[in-house]
């Protein structure tokens, strides 16, 4: 009797959402993340109809397109299917997305999945069982295995987020450009896969002396190395197809100023518990984390301080950019803590994972350099966190539906 009350009261939802005027129907769309559309499209045949008019899907796709979404993978145990949780920075929960099932079928019995890198459509995981890339179009539902990388096989610590890029192709959103920078033989390489052909390019980079970034310029960095007071970062100007241009390298230092009130370390500085530092690379930024210990205790840590750097206009030293005020530093302890970073349309944001006594938390942070402002975006709670182990974590652009 319960079920048969509900399903009415369903079916008398649906019918009375489908009198409403079409203008004000799509109006509601248009607030909606696209994974909420998909499944609106399983209402019944009028909604279809409405969410496949190519009018409204590319008025969908221009707003959906500024949305950053936040992606973290994570597994019970080392070879299970692993869940992906997504969350919009203008949705109100996570959404479980069942990559899984688009998984199901493509990937061998026991396959153990890292998430890599994600932007748009599509999310790249590194097979640490048979050390390849699985690239998945979670709109399309598509999974496609990457061909052997010129470097032959890769596990996931072979990987360094800040030195790879994930590009959607805006002439043909079915297709991407992944990128990354690696020394080869002492010698700073950058590969390159395109999707639409399913080949890989390679071009060594070159060191320059008279580099300048130009504003509103479409220029890429991907990180090869970070040294005490030293980086190593490939600057590469991306045109789509490269042709006749060749990757600069650029080397940003710290002053000795600045180290002495910041000093640099990759990780943690394990000889001064005092001032534990953490350096989290994206882009031609870096976020440097000063932690502190609580109690006297190397595990218990609690975050002090956090500043965004960036590479100079002529690529040759770290600037300081701005320190976050302390209402947006998280005062929860921790014992471990890891992140990624992103630049896009203007803005900074830093997504930071802690771990302490088993409890995981996710800190999600922007940063408009314009407007020199800072926000601490607010997550819903993280509980599907609890008793799982960490398998990835990533920014993305916005999800799109294909014309």
């Amino acid at each position: 009797m319960e079920k048969s009350q509900r399903c009415n009261k369903d079916t008398n939802t649906n019918i009375g959402f489908c009198l409403l005027p079409s203008e004000l129907i799509q109006n509601i769309l248009f607030h909606l993340c696209i994974p909420e559309i998909i499944r609106m499209k399983l209402l019944n045949k009028f909604v279809l109809t409405t969410i496949s008019d190519r009018s409204f899907i590319r008025q969908l796709n221009d707003g959906s397109q500024r949305d950053t979404w936040i992606f973290v993978y994570t597994r019970r145990w080392r070879r299970d299917n692993g869940v992906l949780h997504g969350f919009s920075d203008r949705s109100v929960r996570w959404f479980k997305i069942p990559v899984a099932e688009i998984l199901a079928g493509e990937i061998r019995p026991g396959e153990d999945l890292y998430l890599l890198t994600a932007s748009g459509n599509f999310l790249l995981f590194a097979s640490n069982t048979h050390s390849g890339i699985i690239a998945v179009d979670l709109v399309g539902k598509i999974v496609t295995r990457i061909s052997s990388c010129p470097l032959g096989p890769r596990g996931t610590s072979s990987w360094r987020r800040s030195g790879m890029k994930l590009v959607p192709d805006p002439s043909s959103p079915s297709h991407f450009r992944f990128m990354f920078a690696e020394m080869v033989n002492n010698r700073p390489v950058l590969f390159t896969y395109h999707s639409n052909t399913a080949t890989w390019h390679t071009k060594e980079a070159e060191d320059t002396t008279n580099w300048v970034l130009k504003k509103n310029s479409n220029v890429l960095f991907l990180s090869l190395s970070n040294r005490p007071h030293e980086s190593t970062v490939m600057s590469v100007d991306d045109d789509g197809s490269m042709i006749n241009r060749f990757p600069a390298i650029l080397r940003p230092r710290i002053n000795q100023d600045a180290i002495r009130q910041c000093p640099s370390s990759v990780g943690f500085s394990r000889n001064d518990l005092e001032s534990q530092l953490l350096h989290i690379h994206g882009d031609e930024y870096k976020v440097v984390i000063r932690l502190d210990t609580v109690d006297n205790s190397k595990m218990k840590k609690m975050m002090k301080s956090l500043e965004v750097w960036e590479i100079s206009s002529n690529g040759e030293k770290w600037e300081l950019v701005s320190s976050a005020p302390s209402e947006v530093i998280s005062n929860k302890p921790c014992g471990v803590m890891m992140g990624c970073l992103e630049r896009r349309l203007g803005v900074i944001r830093v997504a930071l994972m802690t771990n302490y006594e088993g409890l995981w938390n996710i800190i999600w942070l922007d940063y408009d350099k314009q407007k020199d402002k800072w926000e601490w975006v607010p997550l819903p709670d993280c509980r599907f966190l609890q008793g799982s182990n960490m398998a990835g974590i990533s920014f993305s652009s916005g999800l799109t539906l294909s014309l």
